[in-house]
């Protein structure tokens, strides 16, 4: 035991010691702004990052997007095939516009990094970073290969890296995921909710309301009905919400509505609860004469559950923050990430990132003093024993 408290007390000492390089290189990854849905935006973080990740002999292999920036994959290139890998996932894209710089710069004050995507989640991609430094200058093995996925549009739902995700966490004995922790405490994400969209299709017959309004069939009165149905499908003691976000329908105030919908978000804490809840939506019966129902989309991320060999992971990450004097704490997020998909093939911690506050937020910011104790964390974990077995 006290060779693996030993170690983790040289790797935070070795972490403390790079704190201004990290602020450094956080800093200078926010500056290159990289917003979700201009690809091109993503060239410059991603530069930065190949070049960083080559001079720590990384392979690096651009993954070309459709209508994204595309994403970058790298693998050792010293790389032991016999040897299982443990997967990074990352992300580069931020919700900020081009431009957000100029009124919310990225700076330091207070020994708090501000910036447009600094807490989301560039700061955990820094942390992985010297992680990994750490472990190769202090001459310690891994006992299973370090990869890295880190894609440009997981804050749109990865809907070209999904398939990515997917393959290579299938390869994978665990993955950790850099999302930053939750709350002011840095809590781990031990789960997060899936996440279902749905459009409610509604088709009725025109008719004039006020001189015919016998005749036609109102889409509109029957969308009031499905908004009903819906919500009433909600149930906060099992972590299922349903939420009728938008609706339409409609062409004139004197008009009986020959058409309507409504687009419908699902939050689910278990797969069980999720095709229940897609059952349930794919059942609505129309209630109004006249009028029918088409119901398009379905789960699209999966929950992350705490699954047996998830919690055998979160136990590794707790005897890893006692060697460290951190009291690691878990939580549930609402949202979805990268995890909830690699869940779903390979033993899997998230909010391994920054210890901060404001994703999505004008005070996004992440605390400097904790960047080491958090990397040093994610170097512990990266060397913690792999099981041969079933168990991961």
């Amino acid at each position: 035991m006290s060779k693996v408290v030993d170690r983790a007390t040289a790797i935070l000492a070795y972490l403390e010691d790079q704190v201004d390089a990290m602020v450094e290189m956080l800093m200078d990854l926010a500056s290159h702004e990289s917003p979700s849905d201009v690809p091109e935006s993503q060239v410059g973080v991603q530069g930065q990052l190949t070049k960083v990740l080559q001079e720590m002999d990384f392979r690096i292999r651009h993954v070309p997007g459709q209508k994204t920036g595309g994403h970058l994959f790298a693998v050792p290139i010293n790389r032991d095939r016999d040897m299982p890998v443990q997967l990074l996932v990352g992300h580069t894209d931020t919700v900020w516009p081009l431009g957000t710089t100029d009124s919310m710069p990225v700076l330091i004050e207070n020994g708090i990094v501000r910036g447009p995507g600094t807490f989301d989640m560039k700061g955990g991609i820094v942390q992985a970073i010297f992680a990994l430094r750490a472990i190769r200058s202090l001459g310690f093995e891994f006992p299973a290969t370090p990869i890295w996925f880190i894609n440009s549009d997981e804050e749109i739902g990865s809907p070209e890296s999904q398939r990515y995700v997917r393959m290579i966490s299938q390869a994978a004995i665990r993955a950790f995921i850099l999302e930053p922790g939750l709350g002011a405490e840095g809590k781990l994400k031990t789960a997060r909710k899936g996440v279902g969209r749905f459009r409610i299709l509604i088709h009725g017959e025109a008719a004039h309301s006020g001189l015919d309004p016998t005749s036609g069939a109102s889409a509109i009165q029957e969308l009031a009905n499905v908004v009903h149905q819906l919500h009433g499908l909600t149930d906060l003691e099992r972590g299922i919400t349903v939420n009728v976000g938008v609706v339409q329908g409609g062409t004139r105030v004197n008009v009986k509505a020959a058409e309507a919908e409504a687009e419908v978000d699902v939050r689910v804490a278990s797969m069980d609860d999720g095709e229940a809840v897609t059952h349930a939506i794919r059942g609505l019966t129309p209630r109004t004469p006249g009028t029918s129902l088409e119901v398009l989309g379905g789960i699209q991320a999966p929950p992350l559950e705490r699954t047996p060999r998830n919690r055998t992971l979160w136990e590794a990450a707790r005897a890893a923050g006692n060697r460290l004097g951190i009291e690691l704490e878990e939580g549930t997020s609402g949202g979805a990430s990268d995890g909830n998909t690699t869940s779903q093939y390979t033993a899997t911690l998230d909010g391994l990132g920054s210890l901060g506050d404001g994703a999505h937020a004008l005070h996004e910011h992440v605390v400097a003093k904790a960047l080491p104790s958090r990397a040093a964390l994610l170097a512990e974990l990266l060397l913690s024993p792999v099981s041969s077995g079933d168990e991961w």
